[in-house]
């Protein structure tokens, strides 16, 4: 079982559909983000879009949220207390949890945009303990 209590730094990102193909990456191609887990049990995470430049007409991806979370090393679930996406609050974000080469892989649960089902998956390397 990984050990989430730290600080993580975001990798990189994918999206998929339930065949493999791939699909645009979440947050561009330089994604950014922190998430810090406490042995309290609470968590905050923020992950954007880091370009410096956007091509014209291209919304900037950003979220952050927080809140305490329950984890029983296979998945993640936090109740949201605070977030930028009001979608989101008061709600149970579920991630699986997994290490691949060191990294922590979370994955939320597969989601239908359009007519399309995919699923994301975001990589973090440990950038210090909490």
């Amino acid at each position: 079982m990984i050990e989430l209590i730290g600080t993580w730094r975001l990798v990189d990102t994918e999206s998929r559909t339930l065949d493999g193909a791939l699909l645009p990456t979440p947050y561009g191609d330089s994604p950014t983000g922190i998430v810090t887990f406490r042995a309290d049990g609470r968590m905050l995470a923020a992950l954007c879009d880091g370009r410096a430049e956007l091509p014209d007409g291209t919304p900037r991806e950003f979220v952050s949220y927080c809140g305490n979370y329950t984890y029983d090393g296979a998945r993640l679930v936090t109740r949201v207390d605070a977030t930028s996406d009001a979608a989101r609050l008061g709600t149970e974000q579920i991630r699986s949890v997994s290490e691949q080469d060191g990294l922590l892989v979370l994955q939320p649960p597969v989601e239908t945009v359009g007519d399309i089902r995919r699923q994301r998956t975001l990589r973090w390397a440990r950038v210090g303990d909490a």
